[in-house]
């Protein structure tokens, strides 16, 4: 996978096929939330999320991909569906920083909430 593949799976919930690509000292910031230091705890979040995306229909839209060397910038939105009503809907961006090794060893997340 690409750069660009890695990180846009990993901001439309399909952690799994990340997993792969993230170094072992990776830090991921969830701005004014949480930071998950470490392959193992980003991967432990990254499967509590995966378990509430799967009680909900989301509908991701990818607006903007930005790159430049080994950083990956992802914005875009998701509406989160339960049988047939918002539950939420978010506006986000994530900042990847790649290593040398084409791995992720950062992610910046920021996660707007609709009211």
């Amino acid at each position: 996978m690409t750069k660009t593949e890695i990180a846009k799976a990993f901001s439309n919930g399909e952690f799994e096929k990340t997993y792969d690509f993230i170094a072992k000292d990776a830090e991921w910031i969830v701005v004014e939330e949480d930071k998950f230091s470490g392959k193992q705890a980003i991967i432990d979040n990254c499967e509590q999320v995966g378990n509430y995306f799967k009680s909900v229909t989301i509908d991701f839209k990818t607006l903007n991909i930005i790159t430049d060397g080994n950083k990956v910038v992802i914005n875009g939105t998701a509406e989160f569906l339960r049988d047939g009503k918002r539950v939420s809907f978010v506006s986000a961006c994530d900042v990847y920083e790649f290593n040398e090794d084409s791995q992720i060893q950062r992610i910046t997340s920021y996660c707007i909430q609709s009211k």
